[in-house]
């Protein structure tokens, strides 16, 4: 089973918003923590209030499809969660399957979307495209 798929499976066993919100923080606490090197103003992620720093590589793929590797980590409890479920949905993963990534789709399932404030949702959104941009320009070449 994909990491993500453990998540969105353990999101759909807690009910109430205070549980989903502590297991948010858990898995960002999952998180691996980022070496001082990356934490650059390069890597920040702009848009969002708490400071994001999104690394990405590529590993060779099919047919001009290199598959994305991403490291994030962030300053922030909740916000280095919503970093961790990002990175599990498209770490790993084809550039094209990257650049398809419906961020706000998975927050629905996951029960979410409605519990972000506009502040994160918008720095969520700034992250997603940032890592939809690293794809693009993988699969540029």
């Amino acid at each position: 089973m994909s990491k993500l798929q453990t998540i969105i499976d353990d999101f759909e066993y807690l009910d109430d918003w205070e549980d989903r919100y502590r297991y948010l923080i858990e898995i960002g606490k999952a998180l691996p923590d980022m070496p001082e090197k990356d934490r650059t103003e390069d890597n920040k992620v702009k848009g969002c209030a708490s400071q994001v720093w999104l690394v990405a590589e590529t590993k060779p793929g099919e047919s001009g499809d290199p598959v994305m590797v991403f490291r994030g980590d962030s300053d922030a409890h909740i916000v280095r969660g919503l970093v961790g479920i990002v990175l599990a949905a498209t770490s790993d993963h084809k550039a094209s399957q990257v650049e398809q990534f419906d961020e706000a789709a998975l927050l629905a399932k996951l029960g979410l979307g409605e519990h972000l404030t506009p502040q994160r949702a918008n720095g969520l959104r700034s992250m997603v495209m940032r890592i939809k941009a690293h794809a693009a320009a993988a699969r540029a070449g």
